[in-house]
């Protein structure tokens, strides 16, 4: 049986459609049933239910969008950089393996070659190197907390998307903006993500962080233009190159 923490956000939907389509038992476990964020009391339900394993989405994106991050600074924080850390005690001291759903925001640009971040590069998008956004630095902490955990894996999603519209889905944030930010970034197709992280369980990957995304990457032109040749949102877009 597997636990999931975070099941009703965009991420934890598409965790729990996996497992319910593999026929893999698992518990959504709901803050209102089972206050996760109090270690001693997470520590005692797996040490009651003995999951083999539990899977950690929950997290504060923002609503309506990540710019509310800005404004809600302590709930941002308790949820990407404490909690994080509140699992990791609970898992420990129940013996229970675990993912963390992390996010590929910490970095910022390319490596000096013009290539993609990898694993090992330090992130650059944090509270410790520049003016990141609130959420970005958070994300970053969650990871310092977590350093050095034994018998976890870090997984770092990018811009995920699918073919269901939702406020979470970068494909619906495009298509209800007139004007958008010209950047290139990577991106994480959601069902993509969730089947090759819980994949790393399955096949007993080594513990460890790993950068989950679609290789390559891509520009919002780009996928502005794959939109409007599909004719699903015909409009005039405008793209700006600089948020200053």
């Amino acid at each position: 049986m597997i636990y999931l923490l975070g099941g009703s956000g965009y991420v934890g939907h598409a965790y729990q459609a996996l497992l319910t389509g593999k026929g893999i038992p698992f518990r959504n476990l709901k803050r209102t049933e089972v206050d996760y964020t109090a270690p001693d009391v997470l520590r005692e339900a797996l040490r009651r239910d003995r999951p083999e394993f539990l899977i950690n989405a929950a997290g504060y994106t923002g609503k309506p969008n990540v710019d509310a991050c800005e404004l809600h600074k302590a709930d941002c924080l308790m949820g990407n950089a404490v909690l994080p850390g509140v699992v990791a005690r609970a898992c420990a001291e129940a013996g229970v393996p675990w993912g963390h759903v992390s996010s590929g925001c910490i970095y910022s640009g390319a490596r000096p070659d013009g290539s993609g971040f990898t694993e090992d590069d330090t992130p650059n998008f944090t509270f410790r190197t520049n003016h990141c956004s609130f959420y970005s630095g958070t994300k970053a902490l969650g990871e310092e907390v977590l350093g050095g955990e034994p018998n976890l894996y870090l997984w770092r999603l990018r811009i995920p998307f699918d073919s269901v519209e939702n406020p979470r889905n970068y494909l619906t944030k495009l298509m209800r903006y007139q004007r958008l930010l010209e950047a290139t970034n990577s991106v994480s197709q959601l069902h993509e993500f969730v089947a090759a992280t819980f994949a790393c369980w399955e096949r007993r990957v080594p513990f460890g962080t790993y950068n989950v995304t679609n290789p390559g990457e891509v520009t919002t032109r780009e996928v502005v233009d794959l939109i409007l040749r599909s004719g699903v949102c015909p409009k005039e877009y405008n793209l700006f190159r600089s948020e200053t």
